[in-house]
């Protein structure tokens, strides 16, 4: 039995990470706010603001077999390793793609990064740059595991990217839904890796144990995202049309690609198609866990039912929206 310590721990992915080794019968502590939501079933939860130099007070006593910190703020990832990288025998940080100074191109792990963000807070639109200085801070320790991670998917999404389509093509049962025009094979092909945040969670509690080191790049098996749609609609057992619109036709209409409001969700710009080409053979190779994505889906639609397919949603359009710009095609 080991000592996991989560550095978060009650958001989307710190919890599953800690539902995970809590099954397995380890000692799970969570130093969180709570505020995000409940601590996983069998876990411990100190409640702690990491913007306070005291908040790792209640650590520092207890040898760490494994630590998972989940942070964007370079603040919190420097003082957490200041004041407990001499009790953690491994860390890991799950940082991001967004470390990459290049997103244009297919991803590898020894491409340049951006340069590292000084301050202690990066905000949204330095998230990439406060990622590459949290990585900075973990990389001074003796054994740890830096994984880029791309999409992630399944169940709980917070930022309702991956599980969209599925619900969308649910709601609309035999209507039509407004889809990317985008290619589907060859050089330029759209492409989709989206990750169950499941197999992800059981990676980092497999690696940790194991004493994984090094940088990875974390991320689903690539598949058009044609194919990802048709298997969104089929989960959903949608059987209206899907209509295509050119992505300078949605950008004229003030539809946004990948995330956020009045978007349609994983359509990346040129610029930045790398964040779906990812060089993910390292962590293949380290035993990187990958489900058929149907079921990614399928257990997402479960999950978007049970939270209303009609809710205000974090990504995407909404009905009326997306109804408006059908009717102008």
């Amino acid at each position: 039995m080991a000592n996991v310590l989560v550095l978060g721990g009650t958001a989307w992915l710190g919890r599953a990470v800690a539902t995970e080794a809590a099954m397995r019968g380890h000692e799970v502590t969570c130093l969180a706010r709570g505020e995000s939501g409940d601590v996983a079933e069998g876990a411990r939860l100190i409640r702690a603001d990491r913007d306070d130099p005291s908040a790792y007070d209640d650590l520092t006593t207890t040898q760490w077999h494994a630590v998972v910190d989940v942070t964007r703020q370079p603040g919190h990832a420097r003082g957490a390793v200041l004041t407990l990288g001499a009790q953690a025998e491994h860390w890991t940080l799950v940082s991001t793609g967004n470390v990459y100074a290049d997103l244009a191109r297919p991803i590898h792990e020894d491409d340049a990064l951006r340069d590292a963000l000084a301050d202690d807070h990066a905000s949204a639109e330095l998230y990439g740059e406060g990622k590459v200085a949290c990585e900075e801070a973990v990389g001074a320790l003796p054994q740890h595991l830096i994984l880029r991670a791309g999409l992630l998917g399944g169940p709980g999404d917070p930022s309702d990217r991956a599980g969209y389509w599925v619900s969308r093509f649910a709601a609309a049962g035999d209507e039509p839904v407004l889809v990317p025009d985008l290619p589907s094979s060859g050089e330029h092909r759209a492409a989709v890796q989206v990750l169950d945040v499941r197999d992800l969670a059981t990676f980092i509690v497999d690696a940790a144990l194991r004493g994984v080191t090094g940088a990875m790049n974390v991320a689903g098996t690539s598949t058009s995202l044609t194919d990802f749609l048709s298997t969104s609609a089929d989960v959903a057992g949608h059987t209206g049309v899907s209509i295509g619109a050119d992505p300078d036709w949605l950008s004229e209409h003030d539809v946004q690609p990948w995330m956020g409001p009045r978007s349609l969700p994983l359509w990346l710009p040129d610029e930045a198609l790398g964040m779906v080409a990812m060089d993910t053979s390292r962590a293949a190779a380290a035993g990187l866990p990958r489900r058929p994505i149907v079921e990614t889906i399928a257990d997402t639609l479960v999950d978007e039912r049970s939270r209303g397919l009609d809710r205000d949603r974090a990504a995407g359009l909404t009905r009326d929206d997306e109804l408006e710009l059908l009717a102008q095609l």
